[in-house]
């Protein structure tokens, strides 16, 4: 999209930078109005978007350590880059966490910094939201019941913002390789609360964990995928007509959640076509084997919003979203947190 299309949007600024930090979200951000600033972005569009990854190398070892960087560009109004840092060896050492992430905005207009938004939160709300927002159009709207597949850190942001935009489910399960993993996580959602009462409460809300993952996936409406696999948990013959599946966790050409069966039975769809289609091994190994091809993905965000696809066609039709991630995401966000908190910035 063109500086002349977009709706300029007036770009307001505080006298100094200002810093967002994880609890940001939950002052200025709920995940409604989260969902909804991720579609006035994808209907504004963005201009300019790259990824580029650093690694350390040591010599004749793998890469161990590495720095990802997305800037995003709206031309006329914003423009920014998510930084995150992945250091592995960190883990179990104290106070020096496995990954780092820190969102910087400025002025698209005259380069000004605006805003450092730090904290993993950025990226858990980030990546749940764009999940929520495909399933508001491809999704039944009487979706009740909700499985977790995965129970990681994005698990429950990805069960809260499907709350948020569902308010028909009254069943959440979670499926994890290890139960009692899925069975602390059940325990913590349903001690702390998945939905405020203004969106319905808890009372008829189940929160449980599982460990036939079989049996649960027929019954459910929606099913959400956050893991590490790199061979297919989800068996498409067990899909019942009408679910909706959201795949999150393949994010490199050699990680896969679902199976060629699912990929079959499904109406394909992505969150973005030029970052999602090659770089998931979700969609990227079975176009490569013959099984789908590129031209059966029928839309991503920016056409589902924008109005030129449909979405869910009916009540029977199986859908599959690939949540592939990117810096359009990013800086749709940020744009968001910062316009809600600069009226309350010190």
């Amino acid at each position: 999209m063109s500086r002349q299309e977009h709706p300029h949007s007036r770009v307001e600024q505080h006298p100094h930078m200002i810093l967002l930090q994880d609890d940001a979200f939950g002052k200025w951000l709920d995940w409604p109005s989260l969902v909804d600033a991720l579609r006035r972005g994808h209907e504004a569009g963005v201009d300019a978007v790259e990824r580029l990854l650093l690694s350390e190398v040591e010599r004749g070892a793998e890469p161990q350590n590495h720095l990802l960087i997305w800037p995003a560009w709206r031309y006329g109004a914003y423009c920014g880059a998510k930084l995150v840092t992945v250091f592995p060896g960190n883990s179990g050492r104290a106070g020096a966490a496995t990954n780092a992430t820190v969102y910087v905005l400025f002025d698209g207009r005259d380069g000004r910094p605006l805003a450092v938004i730090e904290g993993a939160e950025f990226t858990l709300r980030k990546t749940a939201a764009d999940s929520a927002l495909a399933a508001t159009y491809l999704a039944r709207k009487d979706a009740d019941r909700l499985l977790m597949i995965g129970a990681g850190a994005q698990a429950p942001a990805q069960i809260r913002a499907f709350c948020a935009v569902c308010p028909g489910i009254r069943e959440v399960k979670i499926w994890n390789r290890s139960f009692a993993k899925a069975r602390a996580l059940a325990a913590a959602l349903a001690r702390d609360g998945i939905r405020p009462d203004a969106a319905g409460g808890e009372a008829h809300l189940s929160i449980e964990a599982t460990d036939d993952l079989e049996g649960a996936v027929p019954q459910a409406a929606i099913i959400s995928m956050a893991t590490a696999a790199t061979s297919p948990l989800l068996e498409g013959v067990l899909l019942s007509p009408g679910t909706h599946v959201d795949l999150v966790g393949s994010f490199t050409p050699e990680m896969r959640e679902a199976d060629d069966a699912t990929l079959r039975r499904g109406s394909l769809f992505v969150d973005s076509r030029r970052f999602t289609v090659a770089a998931t091994g979700d969609l990227a190994i079975p176009i490569a084997s013959g099984v789908i091809r590129a031209e059966d993905i029928r839309a991503d965000l920016f056409e589902l919003a924008g109005g030129r696809h449909p979405g869910r066609t009916s009540d029977t039709e199986i859908t599959v979203l690939k949540n592939g991630g990117g810096g359009h995401l990013d800086l749709m966000v940020a744009i968001a947190l910062y316009e809600r908190a600069l009226p309350e910035a010190g």
